[in-house]
C-alpha cells in the first residue's frame, strides 16, 4: 500500500502530491492563478507554464513537449491565436500605453 502526500498553499492550492503514479508540484501567483506545474511520472517528466494577462485572462502556455500556443479573450471567450497575431496585440498594447504616458507628460508640464 503506497502513501499519498499532500501539501497545499495558505490559498488552500495543491502545490504538491506524491503517489505511485508519481509527483506532481505547481505554482500559483499572488491572483491564484497556476503558473507553472511539474509532472514526474516513471521515467517521463513534464513541465509548464502560463502565462495571464492583468485581467487574469491565460494568454499564453507552454510546455517542455514543445507545445506552445497564445490566446486572446473576446466576449470572455479563450480564442487561440497565432504567435504572429499575440506579437502584434502586444506591440499595440505598448504603443497605447506609451503615447497615453507621453500625453499625460505634456499636461504636467
Amino acid at each position: 500500500m503506497s502513501e499519498i502526500i499532500e501539501e497545499y498553499d495558505n490559498n488552500k492550492n495543491l502545490v504538491y502530491y506524491k503517489s505511485i503514479i508519481g509527483e506532481y508540484w505547481k505554482e500559483y501567483d499572488e491572483n491564484n492563478n497556476l503558473i507553472y506545474f511539474k509532472n514526474i511520472e516513471k521515467s517521463n517528466t513534464y513541465e509548464g507554464w502560463i502565462f495571464y494577462d492583468e485581467n487574469d485572462n491565460e494568454i499564453h502556455c507552454k510546455s517542455s513537449d514543445d507545445f506552445e500556443a497564445w490566446y486572446k479573450w473576446e466576449n470572455n471567450r479563450k480564442i487561440e491565436i497565432t504567435q504572429q497575431e499575440f506579437k502584434q496585440i502586444e506591440r499595440t498594447k505598448l504603443y497605447l500605453n506609451i503615447k497615453r504616458s507621453n500625453r499625460f507628460e505634456i499636461m504636467d508640464i
